[in-house]
């Protein structure tokens, strides 16, 4: 059997949706692990391909001109909000071309909307982690088999929408292969916080367990929280699973040996404990790895910041979301701004660069006051980056629950939304509008600064680099 996994090009007008984080358009391309992972699951016992449309600089007579020609017996495509308009015009032109191919999706796009792209009995939703259900699927899709009886999956069934029990999440990660890297390995991925080539990305662990009532850290967490409260019914979040330090430290064996140089660990929560850090980190130093992390600013201690530092750590990506502590509350962070604070300085004691991601519109508590305040303590610390979006009422979370029931959200539901733009929400003392407008007067004023510019600019390996940056930096900006 022949399996393509596909990332088509941008069918509905807009930018390509990112599908990794799984909430903004693409303003540079990042290796969405989750989708190779399952290649790497099925390419044991078919045979997988993989086409990127979108890295191809492909439009879609070129998709359609692939599907007249290919001879798949099965596409497979990683759903977002943001894809949801695009993916379904791709399984109509996979139809035209295929009308007996299976077609199966997964991401958190069709964890929640599981209705929106199943066309016909074909078709199938894959629920939560993918990984074992996919495996499952396409053994009983290539042995001619009932397909009722997997777990995790909805398909049309005479009609209506059948949809199977959740599957149990994976026990043991260390079971999983490690992603398929060399379906992409031809395509030109950059991060302009590392600056060095070639890059790729790097997931030891699923899910934070902290309980954040607006939070969408990644694509597939959200699919996996989805499915999780779907199946649980009680709103709690999934329980995190970790690979093994070993398991982690065999894949940085691998990949120092295929030549990579850097490495983005795309964890929801990288730090943890100083135990699990330990190690990775220094074989992170053995191998030379220029890399970064996320984290939350009270996980930092003098120990973890001189363990990053000594392991040559480029960037913490630290989720402040704002240094108002009524806010901080309201949203259930779980951390003070003093503990923000503490743990950024930690970080700029031992020159590790920090990023800090400022989320505008998370409370009703928000107003012009209390973002200009953030904005102006963010300034002052003087990182090497600040980043501003707007919060998005994500279903499936709290936050959009409480968004629905207090009336809050423009035109009274979710419509999928590139965070780093667009506002759909309307609070008493804070419009969407006043929130587009400081988030591109912010974004504009902090990445502007001379001082920023000057600070930057010398980080670059190449000329090259800074182009790929400058790009990135105004598709951030002016979303072109």
């Amino acid at each position: 059997m022949i399996i393509t996994f596909i990332v088509p090009p941008s069918l509905d007008g807009e930018l390509p949706a990112e599908r990794t984080a799984g909430c903004t358009r693409l303003v540079y391309p990042m290796p969405n692990i989750y989708e190779l992972l399952v290649a790497a699951v099925l390419e044991k016992d078919y045979d997988v391909r993989y086409h990127d449309f979108v890295l191809e600089n492909e439009n879609e007579k070129r998709l359609e001109q692939f599907l007249a020609n290919d001879k798949s017996d099965c596409y497979m495509l990683w759903c977002v909000n943001l894809s949801l308009e695009t993916d379904s015009k791709t399984i109509r032109h996979i139809r035209k071309y295929h009308p007996d191919a299976w077609i199966v999706t997964m991401g958190p796009g069709v964890a929640y909307y599981t209705r929106k792209l199943l066309i016909d009995e074909r078709v199938v939703v894959v629920r939560g982690e993918p990984e074992l259900t996919v495996r499952e699927l396409a053994g009983n899709i290539s042995g001619e088999q009932d397909i009722s009886v997997i777990k995790g999956i909805s398909f049309l069934e005479e009609g209506k929408v059948r949809h199977n029990p959740a599957r149990e999440l994976i026990k043991d990660l260390d079971s999983l292969p490690f992603p398929a890297r060399h379906f992409i390995e031809k395509y030109p991925y950059t991060n302009p916080k590392l600056k060095i080539h070639p890059y790729t990305t790097v997931l030891t662990s699923r899910n934070c367990p902290f309980k954040c009532i607006y939070c969408v850290p990644s694509s597939l967490t959200f699919a996996r929280e989805i499915e999780f409260k779907k199946d649980q019914g009680d709103g709690r979040k999934p329980p995190v699973s970790y690979r093994s330090a070993e398991n982690v430290i065999e894949e940085l064996d691998m990949l120092a040996a295929q030549g990579y140089r850097a490495i983005a660990f795309i964890d929801d929560n990288f730090i943890t404990t100083t135990k699990r850090l330990r190690p990775i980190c220094a074989r992170i130093k053995k191998h030379g790895f220029s890399w970064g992390c996320q984290a939350r600013a009270d996980a930092i201690t003098e120990e973890i910041a001189r363990i990053l530092h000594d392991s040559n750590c480029e960037f913490v990506d630290l989720g402040i979301e704002s240094f108002n502590d009524d806010i901080l509350r309201y949203i259930k962070k779980g951390i003070t701004s003093e503990q923000m604070y503490k743990g950024i300085g930690w970080l700029e004691k031992y020159n590790v660069p920090v990023k800090l991601n400022i989320l505008i519109g998370t409370s009703p508590l928000e107003t012009k006051e209390t973002i200009k305040d953030t904005f102006r303590k963010a300034k002052a610390l003087k990182v090497s980056q600040v980043m501003f979006n707007i919060v998005a009422p994500f279903p499936g979370t709290e936050f959009y629950d409480l968004a629905r029931e207090n009336g809050w959200i423009v035109g009274g539901d979710y419509v999928p939304t590139d965070v780093q733009h667009h506002s759909i929400l309307n609070y008493p003392d804070l419009t969407n509008k006043e929130m587009e407008k400081m988030l591109f007067r912010h974004n504009l004023s902090f990445f502007l600064r001379p001082s920023f510019i000057l600070k930057n600019i010398g980080r670059f390996g190449s000329f090259t680099d800074f182009k790929i940056a400058l790009k990135a930096l105004k598709r951030k900006l002016f979303h072109s």
